[in-house]
């Protein structure tokens, strides 16, 4: 039998482990944990991430500040805001939240923030200390680091032995995913759409993960039995069945086929979803226990 993975299960663990640590450094220290968030304009998507995230923010018991600012908003205005809160002592954790509305650049803004509060992962300096397997100092982008909870729990902290095979090659997913396997022991690959014999390559993996954006790519014929299979994709289908105009949410991975052969797999949605806002969480944890001197938790 197929092991699902439950996502908000998971995600769920991470967040108590969050809230413990958080009053356990507040009590010890007197330092209140603080995340501000970041998000300019009014595109409907954006507001409720940000929402959800500064609730969840609130919920572990951190400062949570969001600046709410117009679509109009100039850039040196923005990056005097990220200067602003740089400085500021009682935030450890600063989040822009992307896409930013034209004709802004989101570039010199996100490399902007100071790395040790880049809570996203998103600064060159992080991927750096990531490429380097500094893991002790940088912080990851929070759905790489999501998904490698996962693995870990499946697989435990050493991968020595292990083919794993990641499809993408993007900065945000694909390449931190790669160096989190790769720093732990895993031999690994990354494949992406000029690959050749794709498939071929991915049934060699013993850890699949996928990362495309292509609805369903993956097979079961692509997948080695006893394989765990981890699906990072969120495509919107056509679903005439459920009626006109109607949708569904699937991921890179066929799960229905692909659970009849591999050993453990993540459903979407419900799988690595849930794990981006709870990383975001024990990022900015961790870099208030840095700040203050202390040994930040594991996740």
């Amino acid at each position: 039998m197929v092991e699902v993975i439950d996502g908000k299960n998971v995600a769920a663990s991470v967040i108590q482990t969050v809230k413990s640590t958080t009053a356990a450094l507040e009590k010890m220290s007197g330092l209140t944990t603080g995340l501000a968030v970041v998000i300019v304009g009014d595109d409907p998507a954006s507001h409720a991430y940000v929402g959800s995230k500064s609730r969840m923010a609130k919920e572990c018991g951190f400062k949570s500040v969001q600046h709410t600012l117009p679509a109009e908003t100039k850039q040196e205005e923005l990056a005097a805001l990220v200067a602003t809160l740089n400085a500021d002592p009682s935030i450890h954790g600063i989040l822009v939240q992307l896409p930013l509305p034209k004709p802004l650049d989101s570039e010199p803004i996100i490399q902007s923030i100071l790395p040790e509060k880049d809570v996203d992962g998103l600064s060159v300096v992080n991927a750096g200390k990531l490429a380097t397997g500094d893991l002790k100092t940088g912080l990851v982008s929070c759905t790489p680091a999501g998904a490698m909870v996962f693995v870990r729990r499946t697989h435990g902290e050493d991968l020595s032995g292990l083919n794993a095979v990641v499809i993408g090659r993007s900065n945000l997913f694909g390449k931190p995913m790669a160096q989190l396997l790769l720093n732990a022991n895993a031999t690994v690959t990354i494949a992406h759409s000029r690959t050749k014999n794709l498939a071929e390559v991915c049934r060699n993996a013993d850890i699949l993960v996928a990362a495309v954006g292509r609805p369903e790519m993956v097979k079961a014929d692509w997948v080695k039995p006893g394989a765990t299979v981890i699906d990072v994709g969120i495509n919107r289908v056509p679903a005439p069945d459920k009626g006109e105009g109607k949708t569904l949410l699937v991921g890179d991975v066929a799960f229905a086929e692909v659970s009849t052969v591999a050993s453990t797999i993540t459903p979407v949605p419900g799988g690595v979803g849930p794990m981006t806002i709870a990383m975001l969480m024990a990022n900015t944890v961790i870099a208030a226990h840095r700040a203050a001197g202390q040994t930040p938790p594991k996740f």
